[in-house]
């Protein structure tokens, strides 16, 4: 039999995973190929398969909880199947390495970032811990990392998101291997930093002649960066070939849906598709016949904006600052700040949603949360319909606190984990005295699941019994719990697959109109607050760049830093 000449060749991999006392596929007959040179985007839902296959690849399944079935791996003619423990130990990190979705999990936090980059160079390469630092310095020049000496002595939790994820890349490159792993690794990240990381990857690519595989759950992403794609769903691969071919003529409902489920950024739409639409082929015609049902006329958005705008502001924010103060030096008395907020001032009206977008570190979630007096501001004027929230005190703050609430964006650090979500959401309903006795809110939270999309049976579940985007619509129920006015939704989709991400949105919409409520939407993503936002906020280093209608900035925003958000969005062309 002739050796394949792929780089690497998986043919008919299925995994299972022991669930109670049976063996259930996670992964079912999938084949896949990397050539030298060329990136394979597999890209699907979470659940879908995509991260076991490669960790399956890896050999980095526990064994007693996973069995894998394999016809053949061939890594660059080698029958890799048939490595021996040892031998794929060798592999891993020097011919083969891996980024994994989460930097913080993966970087050990009490261990300097450089010491775990040299750590992996002198485990698979001869030389001295001098020859390994120098190494380490110069990767971190290569992957654009601004201090390298500082960041080689810092540890993880004094770096950025997109800063670990440097570490990371530093990490998985430094032994040059010839085949590398990236498993979501622009996940939650900003869409600017997404962008450098997409570049540098490409970049390292046209250096080493290496292949790379990149998981991902956003195709627009994948069109940005792989010259082959395999879609994935419930654990098969459905729909393989060039990223041309596949984005741009896709032929399995599945791909149809994920493509779709995307804010479109040329139209704008009523709600947005959702992939079980097009599995069940709701739209015979397609995305033309979609888009004919749920667009939404120019003329309908302007006169909507017309009277939403003829009415009095229902908030006021003037001048709002809030400074951290922090100290130059350990001997020094002089206090430097770290201005977070700094003179911001804006109005919203009833029935708006106002889009706050922005780089990590740019001040809109400090923003959101001193409106809300979680963060107590510096300075400046917080007033709802007439009431200066500033200037409340702690009693009254918690009374009035009904009429404003606040979606995180983590939705299972924002729940505590030992209480069923039944109690969690009906625990706001006890501290403000609402809805009668406990049968009462009972009944009420039963109400509550239903409109989010969930069921009376999740009542005595737990956090951690939910996917992601449950979670999410529990954070929602809660929020709803005390019968707000205005709700400041702070990142509640940055984690989520693109599908639920819809669902969430269009339940976020959705509820906006049958309760007349009024939003602060929090992001980084310009595509997503451009979608569900009358208009927007753009924030750089604690201060306001602009405020315009959401097409109208996305059309022509004035700023450099606004064009910097809009030119990042992945795969513009393909919208």
């Amino acid at each position: 039999m002739e050796k394949p000449a792929s780089l690497l060749q998986v043919n008919k991999l299925s995994i299972r995973f022991r669930h109670e006392n049976a063996w259930l596929y996670a992964v079912q007959d999938v084949s896949f190929a990397v050539e030298r040179g060329e990136t394979l985007g597999i890209v699907g839902e979470s659940g879908s398969g995509k991260s076991v296959s490669s960790l399956a690849v890896m050999r980095l399944l526990p064994t007693k909880q996973s069995k894998i079935e394999v016809d053949s791996i061939y890594f660059y003619g080698e029958a890799a199947h048939s490595w021996n423990d040892e031998q794929m130990r060798q592999a891993r990190g020097s011919k083969m390495a891996m980024i994994f979705q989460e930097p913080m999990t993966s970087l050990n936090p009490v261990l300097r970032c450089g010491y775990q980059v040299a750590e992996a160079i002198l485990t698979h390469q001869k030389t001295t811990k001098k020859q390994a630092k120098a190494k380490v310095l110069e990767l971190f020049r290569k992957v654009k990392l601004p201090r390298p000496e500082q960041h080689f002595r810092a540890y993880p939790h004094q770096l950025s998101g997109g800063q670990k994820q440097r570490v990371m890349i530093a990490m998985a490159i430094a032994n040059e291997p010839e085949l590398l792993i990236a498993d979501e690794p622009t996940t939650a990240l900003d869409v600017t930093v997404q962008k450098e990381i997409l570049l540098l990857l490409k970049e390292l690519q046209q250096q080493t002649g290496m292949g790379m595989i990149f998981i991902s759950h956003d195709l627009a992403v994948i069109a940005d960066i792989a010259d082959k794609v395999a879609v994935m769903h419930k654990g098969k691969i459905v729909e393989s070939g060039t990223v041309q071919d596949v984005l741009g003529n896709p032929q399995h409902p599945y791909t149809r849906g994920l493509l779709a489920c995307r804010p479109p950024l040329d139209t704008r739409l009523s709600r947005l598709p959702v992939v079980r639409e097009f599995l069940e082929n709701k739209w015979p015609g397609g995305l033309p016949e979609m888009l004919a049902e749920l667009n939404v006329p120019q003329n309908d958005r302007a006169k909507a904006h017309e009277l939403l705008y003829a009415q009095e502001p229902v908030m006021k924010v003037e001048n709002l600052r809030t400074w951290f103060p922090v100290q130059k030096g350990f001997f020094s008395r002089e206090k430097a700040y770290v201005k977070a907020v700094d003179d911001i001032s804006f109005e919203v009206f009833p029935g708006e949603t106002l889009g706050l977008v922005g780089e990590s570190g740019c001040g809109k979630t400090t923003l959101g949360r001193s409106i809300l007096r979680l963060q107590e501001p510096t300075d400046g004027i917080v007033s709802y319909k007439g009431v200066v929230v500033n200037k409340l005190d702690k009693k009254q703050l918690r009374d009035f606190c009904k009429q404003l609430q606040i979606v995180f964006q983590d939705p299972y650090s924002s729940l505590n984990p030992r209480i069923a979500i039944g109690e969690a959401i009906m625990e706001p309903m006890k501290v403000h005295g609402l809805n009668g006795n406990a049968s009462q809110r009972k009944q009420k939270v039963f109400e509550l699941l239903e409109q989010v999309g969930l069921e009376e049976s999740h009542f005595r579940r737990y956090p951690h019994e939910f996917s992601g985007g449950q979670r999410q619509r529990v954070c929602i129920a809660r929020a709803l719990a005390v019968n707000p006015e205005l709700v400041i939704c702070d990142e509640p989709v940055s984690a989520l697959d693109v599908s639920v991400q819809a669902q969430v949105l269009n339940l976020l919409n959705r509820l906006k109109k049958e309760y007349g409520f009024t939003y602060i939407f929090i992001s980084h993503d310009l595509s997503v607050v451009r979608y569900m936002s009358d208009r927007i906020l753009v924030m750089n280093n604690g201060k306001m760049e602009e405020l315009a209608e959401a097409d109208l900035l996305y059309k022509n925003p004035q700023s450099d830093y606004s064009k910097k958000l809009i030119d990042a969005i992945p795969a513009k062309a393909f919208k």
